[in-house]
């Protein structure tokens, strides 16, 4: 699996995850959901946004080194 795809898959799957809690949410509103969501997913869609952006640049970095090594 390329670097890129990766990267679209880490993307999609913060997407479906932010989806999905978006539906729990509907049912499950309390105090300990709260503190989950503050804890575990609330800086979850920035930090992907940067992970893909490292990857994005290790992919650059990759073809380089593949480019230079031929």
């Amino acid at each position: 699996m390329s670097v890129k795809s990766s990267a679209s898959n880490l993307v999609q799957a913060v997407k479906n995850l932010m989806f999905e809690w978006d539906q729990t949410k509907a049912f499950w509103n309390d105090v300990k959901s709260r503190e989950f969501e503050h804890k575990f997913l609330e800086d979850l869609p920035g930090n992907a946004s940067r992970a893909t952006a490292v990857m994005e640049e290790l992919d650059g970095l990759l073809k380089k080194v593949r480019n230079d090594c031929e």
